[in-house]
């Protein structure tokens, strides 16, 4: 340590006689500014004479007029100077030798080691180095200089890092110092490959005067200064104040800023890269901020300082707080310690900006009557607010991140700051937040009972100034907000809430021990803010007008949602529902954070009672006529265009605030039963007038703005009203909102603005005589925008009936059509109500019933008991199966809800449930299979009647059509050899009304059949038709699971399901040529095997004779099956011919002829192409069932051969 000392003492001493080189005659070095060199004096000239004779005397790259007249000019400058000359001599030394014999001389210094005494280059030295010195001649001297050079720098290599001072006669002689620079500076600008200029410098640091020979090196290389800095620091200590060459290094990287002060700030850019010499950044600050000349802003220490301690790196946090640590553990810190000087710069800019009267003795004496805003203490001044706020947050992050230990001076006057009062601007709301937290967090600077006093004062009249301060600030959010905000939290015990608070003003991660708060919650919850004060203040405070996520810090919002969570209002009977309604009304985008969370504490408030013991502590809903006010203006069918006294943003959060009461309150149910409580529900026709829909559709363009309120409220829809989130829908608006829409707008004229729906009245009331108007009216319809078609909605829904006429253009149905899908994206249940009622089959003299949306959803069948021409009318059913689709959905919701409603209402009673150990939930149960049971029963029946309304009419048999007209694409193969007239006869049907219902239909099935498989295990078991079976498997793509649960149809014990999924089968296995399908046909085929040991003749003459044919189709998708399927046929004719052959009648022949076509099959191909062997008209000789399947048997076969001999 005392060698420690006695360095350091060398340190400071040394170059305080010696010159430095100049800022001004650096810069002129460095422009190579003639002008100012020649105004320098000969002292300050005398240092930068090595570089100045080279430019004079080495031949110049710069060939110019100009430079060839500065040179004149340089010439003339040295021409006078003594000193020129010995610097002349030392440039005519044949240097190429000299290289040479320094390198041989590191070969030996290399092989003998470093510590050897031989030297090429001075081969004899019979006096010390300053006598050999001042009796050499150039070269000698050349040779003195670099030897001893190199030899420090070998030492320096060799040191692995360890600093170590290096006593040189050479470089400590004052008398002889500047020559020795003279022949430094000429030796590394010479020989600059065996000299790098950072390793020499590097070396110059263990010397005495070392600074100040490394200051020439650079003045006369000036284009090096950044890369011997940048050498330094990369070869600097972590912590330069902890070593003896990290002081050495910082003084040296510090003389050398002074000489070129423009480049100081990119040097402290360096240190902090590398993360090395702490110090020396902090020294260079100091330097500047002396040097500049800001009285009210923001010094640059203190943004240098706060950006290493509050920056993002971490690892820049972490190397500066070491310096701090290290700075404070060392025992004395005296003022040459840069942290000691840092410190008091800080402190000094501190008490340059405080108040300068501050006493408490004052405020005791104070008159509390005086006005509010006047104040016995002298407050901050505007211009010092901002910087006092910077020295705040600085503080927080030494003592916080850093940990610093303030002095108790540094305490004193930070407290004072701290409890200063600052105008009423935004920056003084910051000010006084910051200093709060500040309080909070590092309660140790209130250690006697005075300060505590000053601080209750100055608590206090922020309390009392809160009101002052935003109303003049026109800040929205106070410092009053979070001063509640810290009170509830110490109410409710929540210390961790309070840290967290804290750590989010500051601005910085900061460890605050809970038990520091101890005082601070005392202070607070008995002596300022006690549990009812705080709550009767929260309401009185105003809501915050236009609340967006633009407007940051701590809001009444925040304040009231803590107040909530904790249930103050209720525990003190504080009524807060008008306060959120005027909140959730004054809302805009983006939306505020808080604002989901409130809503849903204040929901959990209403239905959920503070403590058992008072079930009736809870907060009151919000009425119903509040919401409807909400929605007003969109409710009537008003377009979005007209001035809406709400935003979006608040309809979308009182819609959001609705469906999640309703879901919480099914979901509390049995809980609240158990209190015996029943919140009150919002009734249905509330939810009937609110537009859903259309607020769903304007968020989807919000969702941005709107952060997680769109997808919350897709779930709740989800969940609660599955009947408008269907998929076909959304796709629907996709499109209605695409770029075609755009091209559609650019498209609108003024003509179809101008339509009025009554003009639209007008219009369908001359439809039977005129459609033109009519069609000109609903094409410009198709341009607007769905909310602007709102309005049109009665007069298009009033009007469908008249479009079931006969005669209606396809054109004018099929725009009605889309007008109504665009209306769906907006009002979809309000529109569904009215179509249904439209669309009613008009009896004379029987009054139309007017169904309303619950009736609807009890029952969604009446949706399909409209009128008959509808299901001949595409466009219109199209409509109708939407709706189907749609109250099906809602249907399930409903009775889903319902049950949870009336969930109490089975419930045993507590007598009955004694000894009834697990039957507790048997009831529940019930009803849960109930419900299911009904709503499996309405789907199929739905199921059921869609497929009767494929089967064609009595009028349609008549002209003709074909009910399975639609899979003839499927029965091709089977159908080819049937004359063309057929096939065109074919073709004319597919173009037909009921085709194209079929397809819709179809479709709806489809999607009914992947939602819920069941549904089509139930109807296929409930069984339909034959007639539709080619339709249903070609038509519906999903038909294929049927193959899942044939085996159990087939299994069933009645025999009219056997024969159906059969013939189900036969048709599945054309469609579905898969092994599952090979399987279940091979199951079917002995099946029937094995019926026909069991039926009787009756019931085997109803049993095959419907399934033969579908013997066919197994043979046809699948040829494996042909030797089983030919067995069955021989073994039933010959169970039918032992039948016959008791009676009288001979049926040999027949059998005779089973046997020879089993055998030669080819020599009975053609028999089936004979029209009348297909059509039966040989003489059969009798009506005996079993003479009639032994025919039917022998035409299957023959078809069988028929078609496996054509190659099929």
């Amino acid at each position: 340590m005392k060698v420690l000392g006695a360095g350091l003492t060398v340190m400071m001493t040394e170059c305080t006689s010696l010159q430095f080189v100049s800022p001004f005659a650096f810069e002129a070095m460095q422009k190579v500014d003639v002008v100012r060199l020649a105004s320098l004096s000969d002292p300050e000239l005398r240092l930068l004479l090595p570089c100045l004779v080279r430019m004079a005397l080495c031949a110049p790259a710069d060939q110019s007029q100009s430079w060839a007249q500065d040179k004149k000019l340089i010439l003339r400058l040295l021409s006078g100077v003594e000193a020129v000359n010995s610097i002349v001599a030392l440039l005519s030394v044949d240097f190429h030798a000299l290289e040479q014999d320094a390198s041989k001389e590191q070969q030996l210094r290399h092989k003998l080691g470093g510590g050897s005494g031989e030297s090429i280059l001075v081969s004899q030295l019979q006096h010390g180095l300053t006598l050999e010195f001042e009796h050499s001649d150039s070269p000698r001297r050349l040779r003195l200089v670099l030897s001893e050079l190199l030899a420090i720098m070998n030492k320096v290599s060799e040191s692995n890092g360890e600093f170590f001072f290096k006593s040189s006669e050479l470089f400590e002689s004052p008398v002889y110092l500047e020559e020795a620079a003279d022949v430094l500076c000429i030796l590394q600008a010479e020989l600059p490959s065996l000299l790098p200029i950072v390793d020499v410098a590097e070396a110059l640091l263990h010397v005495r005067n070392g600074a100040w020979f490394l200051c020439l090196l650079v003045a006369n290389v000036p284009d090096s200064f950044n890369e011997v800095c940048r050498g330094l620091i990369k070869n600097g200590e972590r912590q330069d104040e902890e070593s003896l060459g990290g002081r050495r290094r910082t003084d040296a990287l510090r003389f050398l800023c002074k000489m070129n002060p423009s480049q100081a700030l990119k040097v402290r850019g360096m240190v902090v890269e590398e993360c090395h010499l702490p110090g020396l950044g902090v020294a260079l600050t100091l330097d500047h901020t002396k040097n500049e000349a800001c009285e009210d802003g923001v010094s640059d220490l203190v943004c240098f300082v706060s950006g290493l301690l509050l920056g993002t790196n971490a690892k820049v946090r972490t190397w500066f707080g070491t310096f701090i640590r290290n700075g404070q553990q060392r025992k004395r810190e005296n003022s040459s310690s840069v942290l000691w000087q840092m410190r008091r710069q800080l402190l000094l800019e501190l008490m340059g900006i405080l108040p300068t009267v501050r006493s408490t003795r004052i405020a005791e004496e104070a008159d509390v009557e005086m006005e509010p805003n006047v104040s016995v203490y002298s407050g901050l001044k505007e211009e010092h607010v901002v910087k006092a706020s910077a020295l705040l947050r600085l503080y927080c992050a030494l003592m916080g991140i850093a940990g610093l230990k303030p002095t108790e001076e540094e305490a004193e006057q930070l407290l004072q700051l701290m409890t200063s009062r600052p105008p009423a601007t935004p920056a003084g709301v910051r000010f006084v937040s910051l200093s709060f937290c500040m309080l909070l967090a590092f309660s140790t600077l209130v250690s006697t009972p005075e300060q505590e006093q000053l601080m209750v004062i100055w608590l206090s009249w922020m309390i009392k100034e809160e009101a002052y301060f935003e109303s003049t600030s026109g800040v929205s959010a106070s410092f009053g907000e979070m001063l509640l905000l810290v009170a509830m939290y110490f109410h409710s015990n929540q210390l961790s809430a309070i840290i967290d608070l804290v750590c989010s003003t500051l601005g910085m991660k900061i460890v605050i021990k809970p038990s520091s708060l101890s005082r601070m919650k005392t202070i607070f919850t008995q002596e300022i803010f006690t549990e009812q004060v705080v709550t009767a203040h929260a309401v009185r405070v105003p809501v915050t007008s236009n609340l967006s996520a633009n407007i940051t810090g701590f809001l009444p919002i925040h304040c009231i949602y803590q107040l909530l969570r904790s249930r103050s209002f209720t525990k003190h009977k504080v009524s807060i529902k008008d306060w959120i309604y005027r909140q959730l009304c004054e809302t805009s985008t983006p939306l505020h954070p808080q604002l989901l969370p409130l809503i849903d504490v204040y929901i959990n408030s209403i239905l959920t009672p503070a403590s058992k013991s008072n079930p009736e502590a809870t907060n009151q809903p919000v009425t119903e006529q509040e919401i409807l006010n909400v929605f007003q203006g969109v409710i009537g069918g008003d377009s979005i265009r007209l001035n809406q006294r709400f935003s979006i943003t608040a309809q979308l959060l009182v819609l959001y605030y609705v469906l999640s009461y309703e879901e919480a309150l099914l979901a509390n149910t049995k809980t609240l039963a158990a209190m015996q409580r029943k919140p009150k529900s919002y009734s249905s026709s509330l939810m009937d007038q609110i537009p859903i829909k259309f607020l769903i559709r304007q968020a989807q363009g919000l969702q941005q703005e709107l952060g997680g309120l769109h997808s919350a409220l897709l779930r709740l829809l989800a969940t609660n009203y599955p009947h408008l989130c269907i998929v076909d829908d959304w796709i629907c608006e996709e499109e209605i909102t695409g770029t075609d829409a755009l091209l559609r707008r650019m498209l609108l004229t003024n003509n179809a603005k101008n339509h009025s729906p009554k003009q639209l009245q007008e219009a369908f009331s001359a439809v039977p005589v005129s459609y033109t108007q009519v069609m000109q009216i609903l094409e410009h319809l198709t341009l607007l925008s769905a909310s602007e078609l709102i309005p049109y909605a009665e007069v298009l829904t009033s009007n469908m009936n008249q479009l079931l006429n006969s005669g209606v253009p396809r054109r004018i149905l099929q725009t009605v059509n889309k007008l109504w899908m665009v209306l769906n994206t907006v009002m979809p249940r309000r529109l569904w109500v009215m179509t249904v009622n439209a669309l009613q089959p008009s009896i004379k003299f029987v009054r139309q019933q007017k169904y309303t949306q619950n009736d609807l959803m009890i029952d969604p069948l009446i949706v399909l008991r409209c009128d008959q021409r509808v299901h001949r009318c595409p466009p219109l059913m199209d409509i109708t199966l939407h709706m189907l689709n749609g109250y099906l959905l809602a249907s399930k919701a409903y009775l889903s809800a319902h049950l949870k409603e009336t969930a109490e209402q089975d419930r045993p009673s507590q007598n009955n449930t004694i000894g009834l150990v697990g039957q507790t939930d048997a009831p529940e149960v019930t009803r849960e299979e109930l419900k299911n049971a009904l709503l499996a029963a309405q789907d199929s029946a739905a199921v059921q009647i869609l497929l009767e309304i494929c089967l064609p009419t009595e009028e349609e048999k008549a002209r003709g059509v074909n009910p399975d007209s639609l899979p003839r694409n499927v029965q091709s193969v089977i159908t080819a050899s049937s004359p063309n007239k057929e096939m065109e006869e074919g073709e004319d049907n597919l173009l037909c009304n009921l085709r194209e219902v079929q397809c819709l239909i179809c479709c709806l099935l489809h999607q009914m059949y992947i939602a819920d498989p069941n549904i089509a295990k139930l109807v296929h078991f409930q069984g339909y038709p034959c007639e539709l079976l080619p339709l249903t498997v070609a038509g519906i793509p999903s038909m294929h699971i049927c193959l899942d649960f044939i085996p159990e149809l087939i299994a069933q014990p009645e025999l009219e399901k056997q024969i159906f999924a059969i013939q189900l089968l036969s048709h599945l296995c054309i469609q579905y040529a898969l092994p599952k399908s090979l399987s279940v046909a091979r199951l079917a085929v002995n099946v029937m095997g094995t019926l026909l040991t069991v039926l009787t003749q009756a019931k085997r003459y109803a049993f095959f004779m419907p399934t033969l044919p579908s013997l066919v189709s197994f043979c046809r998708a699948f040829p494996p099956l042909y030797e089983d399927i030919m067995s069955l046929l021989i073994q039933i004719g010959q169970v039918c011919a032992s039948d016959v052959a008791t009676q009288t009648r001979d049926i040999d022949p027949i059998i005779t002829r089973l046997q020879q076509i089993k055998e030669k099959p080819s020599g009975w191909s053609g028999l089936c192409k004979d029209p009348s062997y297909k059509n039966g008209s040989r003489d059969t000789g009798s009506m005996d069932p079993d003479v009639q399947l032994c025919h039917c048997i022998e035409s299957t076969i023959i078809e069988i051969i028929n078609m496996s001999v054509s190659g099929i």
